[in-house]
């Protein structure tokens, strides 16, 4: 084994499968195939004479000696990254990836805005785009950042404001107006049909009103429960219950007069969405270039 030297690609390769604990994700993560990833690593074990990971059907751990390895191996793989990264600056067109997990939501009002002209301004940097409504974590999940509505995150992460600040509207038909009438303050749409938005957690949202600086949350009910912005508005075009949704959402409709507007007195523009990254975790060049992006886009520079 003092004669065997690992390769560079076999270093990342056991990193990458020691993040994940997945051979699945690390495989996707290094562009081959789950099997061809396993067959590698077992043969990298075999060279090394030493068990790296513990393999059952279910999950994938790291061995007392993989854990040792992979803390000596982490700062070198790190520093072999930063250099690289050194000579992006270098470049006029900085290149690389970057990984980014946001609601579906976001991904709509902020696809055109600011994703499409950063991608044109750095057409060398690939940006990949997970559109997941489910509470992510982006450091388990090989995330260089992730975007989340509101501003509350966990410790050592940095947030910075992505795209404006909005308002939600509740908005519905003229002709479900018609037939049922409109609530007059955010408690009577308790005696309403809306349409209901469920996340992957099962967990169902509680439409938030404000009076003032006072927030109240209303726990809506009706027969139709969607998790798809698009779907949710195509129902309330359809007179089939009242929805709340994002102002750039619904705009086209209202100016159509194929929605209004109801408790207007009752929502305020406040904070959008925001743009997450671990603080201590070393930025790459495509990464600090996107935050840059997103402040002078979003007037937070």
């Amino acid at each position: 084994m003092s004669k065997y030297r690992a390769s560079l690609q076999e270093l990342e390769m056991f990193a990458a499968i020691a993040q994940h604990l997945s051979f699945r994700k690390a495989a996707a993560e290094r562009n081959v195939s789950p099997s061809a990833l396993s067959h590698a690593m077992r043969h990298f074990e075999e060279r090394l004479g030493v068990r790296l990971l513990q393999r059952t059907t279910r999950k994938v751990a790291l061995t007392e000696a993989g854990e040792r390895f992979l803390e000596r191996i982490q700062p070198a793989l790190a520093d072999l990254t930063r250099a690289v990264d050194v000579l992006n600056d270098w470049r006029s067109d900085p290149r690389g990836v970057l990984r980014i997990s946001m609601p579906r939501s976001a991904e709509a009002l902020c696809f055109e805005p600011l994703i499409l002209p950063f991608l044109q301004r750095y057409p060398d940097i690939t940006l990949e785009i997970d559109s997941n409504d489910a509470l992510v974590d982006i450091i388990a999940a090989g995330f260089d950042a992730g975007v989340r509505y509101g501003s509350v995150l966990a410790q050592d992460m940095v947030a910075v404001p992505f795209g404006q600040p909005m308002r939600t509207l509740a908005v519905a038909s003229p002709a479900f107006i018609a037939r049922y009438g409109a609530p007059e303050v955010p408690q009577d749409l308790l005696h309403f049909p809306c349409i209901e938005r469920r996340f992957p957690s099962g967990r169902r949202y509680r439409w938030e009103f404000w009076q003032g600086e006072v927030r109240q949350e209303v726990a809506v009910e009706g027969t139709l429960v969607l998790d798809n912005n698009e779907r949710i508005l195509q129902a309330a075009r359809a007179g089939v219950g009242i929805a709340f949704l994002h102002q750039p959402a619904v705009a086209a409709s209202l100016e159509k007069g194929e929605l209004v507007e109801m408790l207007a007195d009752y929502t305020q523009t406040r904070e959008g969405f925001w743009l997450y990254y671990p603080g201590r975790k070393y930025l790459s060049t495509p990464m600090r270039h996107f935050i840059d992006w997103i402040k002078e886009k979003s007037g937070s520079a």
